[in-house]
């Protein structure tokens, strides 16, 4: 069974600085992004592809105009295929994921969200019973609390995923998905946007989840994931959630020095409860339920994670990372802020650091480097 996103990496759910940023668009907004690899771009075989789709789309049940509406304007997008084709394989700590997911930036940002939306979510809740705190962390690891949704067209990006034939059963059947949703009614081409593979709005739905899950908790007619208002997001994740086996009343987890769950050695320990399972339906990693809940928890009012990290690889604490970042910084070597995550930025700014001095160029932090500077 495919979970929400079987198909991407963590990479891809977690803003990190390493990721382009999608800009903010609103709802009904023509602005599209400008890099050039994600404009369509003349490309025959896509065309061939798109002539004999259009037929099994139509043996699907799909209308001819609806079809005919969805590709116009669309194409081949060269900058998906290379996204698609370079992911990175690696493994982050989970000090530096809850570093990314849950700095207190986030969390304050998610109290205000929560504030803003107060009444949606507790509505939320009552209906599906799924903890109003939980939904609005998911709402802020996903997408910022809507800010970054994505500005890529959904039609365009799944079909040349599609063509491109990597994985090309499994975004033709999302094609196929996408196309439903417009036939239905819920949404616009020119609205339907979203990840560079197929992820769309505040909460990130594939076609397939959105056609399994989403709900038009307005009452509008239409279940919109893609407009400023995100009432009908939040409510469809907590459908999907709730769908999942979601246990009203039952824990995430709890952290436990004792805990059956310790992502890495010398860090917190957790106690995992059967909704921590349900959390990794929506993406299938320890870390991501594990950033979620902890992000929940602080949205309502808790506080910081108990148990000490111990120092990385390198014999550094956070705090010392966080220094050298500073430090860098201050000399001249921006590494693009102090969150004490040694990502591709710090490790640009390590390398020409080094390199300015004379020393071997690793791009390695090290205690030794930050008594340096």
């Amino acid at each position: 069974m495919f979970t929400r996103r079987t198909f991407t990496l963590l990479l891809a759910a977690v803003p990190l600085s390493a990721c382009a940023a999608d800009p903010v668009i609103s709802a009904g907004s023509s602005v599209r992004t400008t890099d050039p690899a994600l404009l369509p771009q003349p490309n025959p075989g896509w065309n061939d592809w798109v002539a004999g789709f259009k037929g099994r789309a139509a043996a699907k049940g799909i209308r001819a105009d609806v079809t005919d509406r969805a590709f116009r304007g669309a194409g081949y997008l060269p900058g998906v295929v290379a996204r698609d084709r370079n992911q990175t394989e690696f493994k982050r700590s989970f000090e530096d994921y809850i570093a990314i997911v849950a700095p207190e930036s986030k969390v304050q940002a998610g109290r205000a969200a929560f504030a803003r939306n107060r009444n949606t979510l507790n509505a939320i809740e009552s209906r599906y019973g799924v903890p109003a705190q939980i939904v609005c962390a998911i709402w802020g690891v996903e997408s910022n609390y809507g800010v970054r949704r994505g500005d890529i067209p959904t039609i365009s990006a799944l079909s040349t995923l599609a063509y491109d034939g990597r994985r090309g059963a499994f975004f033709e059947g999302q094609l196929i998905a996408a196309l439903q949703i417009l036939q239905a009614g819920d949404v616009t081409p020119a609205r339907m946007v979203g990840s560079w593979a197929g992820a769309m709005g505040h909460t990130q739905f594939i076609p397939t989840s959105y056609l399994q899950s989403a709900v038009d908790f307005t009452g509008d007619g239409r279940r919109d994931i893609w407009g400023d208002d995100p009432a009908d997001a939040l409510a469809s994740t907590a459908s999907y959630l709730s769908g999942a086996g979601w246990k009203r009343g039952a824990s995430w987890a709890v952290e436990d020095a004792d805990g059956n769950l310790t992502p890495d050695a010398g860090g917190p320990s957790f106690r995992t409860g059967p909704n921590f399972r349900v959390i990794k339906r929506y993406n299938n990693s320890d870390s991501y339920a594990l950033g979620v809940g902890h992000l929940a928890d602080r949205i309502a009012g808790g506080g910081p994670l108990r148990q000490a990290f111990g120092p990385d690889r390198f014999g550094m604490t956070i705090d010392q990372r966080k220094a050298l970042q500073r430090k860098l910084t201050a000399a001249g070597f921006d590494t693009d802020g102090s969150d004490g995550v040694i990502g591709p930025k710090s490790r640009a700014a390590i390398s020409a650091y080094q390199q300015s001095r004379g020393m071997a160029v690793t791009g390695d932090p090290s205690l030794a480097l930050l008594n340096a500077i």
